[in-house]
């Protein structure tokens, strides 16, 4: 995981989901409860992966743009 992603998790209030998987995360722990719900990981991988979907979803600036290319030509024929 980046830092940045690990940061902005960290960065957000306290019982938001991300905020406790990230909470759950640098605690070593894969049990994790967020707005009255507890959810059990498999693995910290897995809640590592969660959390970088979560930071790509919440913050689209960050993604790759999309270039599309077009080619017209006349054909002499």
């Amino acid at each position: 995981m980046t830092p940045e992603v690990l940061a902005w998790a960290l960065a957000q209030a306290i019982g938001n989901r991300w905020r406790g998987l990230a909470d759950a995360y640098t605690g070593g722990t894969t049990r994790v409860t967020f707005e009255g719900r507890t959810v059990e990981y498999r693995s910290l991988t897995e809640i590592r992966q969660a959390l970088a979907v979560g930071y790509a979803a919440e913050n689209p600036a960050q993604r790759r743009p999309c270039i599309t290319l077009a080619r017209f030509s006349r054909d002499a024929g």
